[in-house]
């Protein structure tokens, strides 16, 4: 008993330790505003954003109550600093400007916003191409890293020759030249980002504070107590020039090089494949896989152009795919609901929704709905159907892709969702197609 008793409390010293040690590995040291601010202005500061308890709240932000995401921002760093540094160095434009895109994107350079801003500077589809960006279904030149960094010093540049002022540079890189002049109007013609402050919109109000903020957690971090885990570092690549069709997946099983390799290397290229273009596309591969590439550059892209076929199976049949299918424009009539109307199309509802971006299942009478028909291999098993039918003498009604609880209700006269969850003992509305539901 008394050996019992003994391993017991071993065990709960045992726990306490690892927890102690856990707390103090990830402790936050309590830096107060004096001496934050203190630090702050130990910067080399060529974008001059006056320390104030707006900025003292971020700063809070991440090294307090979010510390897991500056730390994670240490460990992406290497990766991406280097690159950053060199183009804001070639047009001559502030260092501190490489932590912008940890505020845009988290370094992800597939980020993509609500509104869909795309890559690690978060460029909208049509300031992209402005600054030159190649944006098409299969190539996306906003996630490339490289490309996109040139592009985006280009216009912080001619952004600051507009407003020659930084604040209002960085305001108007969130949110737009428009917003930020109607705010300079608002506020009398102050060029002076404080003075402008209530009059911007919600988010860009934050975003210049922010930036302030994330520059001071990163240069400070070990006074905080936060260290990478894992740095990660860029892979050493040698680019090559391909102007055939090339899918990643046959590439990568010809060459030996691993299909991940070659995602993150290039992250620009959305769909697994180059298109043919009359241009060549770069294609970053390995360093240490060059030689055997060369060695076998033949045979490898033979093996990749014979992919096309298998791509193009698995392309038509992606979710919200455009592949190979002709745009027709829907107005939503009276009574319309979504699952009725990507059956009447013989179209997946997620596609649906996807070509639309519609998260959830509302839509209103005269909306315009785009929608993707033509050669795929989504098959529905059965036509659009009759509302209001009777109930067949199988009582069975079986699930097609896109059906809700709602849209079988609809069909069949005297059916409510109710009865069907009652018949069918369902907890939840969730459905599978195939699925057998007893209707009566």
């Amino acid at each position: 008993m008394r050996s019992k008793v003994f391993s017991f409390l071993l065990l709960i010293v045992f726990a306490t330790t690892s927890i102690a040690q856990e707390v103090a590995y990830d402790y936050a040291p309590d830096i107060p505003l004096k001496e934050a601010e203190k630090l702050y202005n130990k910067l080399d500061h060529d974008i001059d954003i006056v320390f104030n308890e707006r900025v003292y709240a971020f700063i809070n932000y991440f090294t307090v109550r979010d510390r897991s995401y500056t730390r994670e921002m240490l460990r992406r760093k290497e990766v991406y600093f280097p690159l950053f540094e060199k183009y804001l160095k070639k047009y001559d434009l502030p260092a501190e400007l490489k932590y912008l895109p940890i505020i845009e994107s988290g370094l992800n350079p597939k980020a993509t916003s609500g509104p869909q801003a795309v890559g690690l500077w978060q460029f909208m589809r049509a300031t992209g191409k402005e600054q030159g960006l190649h944006i098409d279904w299969y190539l996306d030149e906003r996630m490339d890293p490289e490309k996109s960094t040139e592009a985006a010093c280009k216009y912080i540049k001619w952004l600051y020759s507009y407003f020659k002022d930084w604040k209002l540079t960085l305001a108007a890189y969130n949110s737009g030249i428009g917003n930020v002049n109607r705010a300079v109007r608002r506020a009398g013609y102050k060029k002076d980002f404080w003075k402008v402050y209530r009059y911007l919109p919600r988010e860009t109000r934050s975003y210049v504070p922010q930036f302030a903020a994330i520059y001071h957690a990163m240069e400070f971090a070990d006074l905080y107590n936060i260290y990478p885990e894992d740095q990660l570092y860029p892979i050493d690549y040698e680019t090559i020039n391909v102007d055939q069709f090339v899918y990643l997946k046959a590439f990568s099983e010809e060459s030996g090089i691993a299909l991940e390799e070659l995602n993150t290397l290039n992250p620009a290229i959305k769909k697994g494949a180059i298109p043919d273009l009359r241009n060549s596309v770069e294609l970053k591969i390995p360093r240490n896989a060059f030689d055997e590439f060369v060695a076998n550059e033949t045979t490898i892209l033979a093996k990749a152009l014979a992919g096309k076929v298998e791509f193009e199976k698995m392309a038509k049949n992606m979710p919200g795919s455009t592949f190979g299918k002709e745009k027709v424009v829907y107005r939503v009539r009276s009574g319309d609901v979504l699952g009725t109307i990507a059956r009447k199309h013989r179209v997946r509802l997620a596609d649906l929704k996807a070509w639309n971006n519609i998260r959830g299942s509302l839509i209103r009478v005269g909306q315009r709905l785009n929608i993707y028909v033509g050669p795929n291999f989504y098959e529905p098993t059965q036509t659009v159907r009759v509302l209001n039918q009777p109930i067949p003498d199988s009582k069975l009604h079986v699930v097609q892709p896109g059906d809700t609880l709602w849209d079988i209700s609809r069909m069949y006269k005297g059916l409510s969702i109710e009865r069907i969850k009652e018949l069918n003992k369902l907890k939840n509305n969730s459905l599978k197609p195939g699925m057998r539901l007893r209707i009566g």
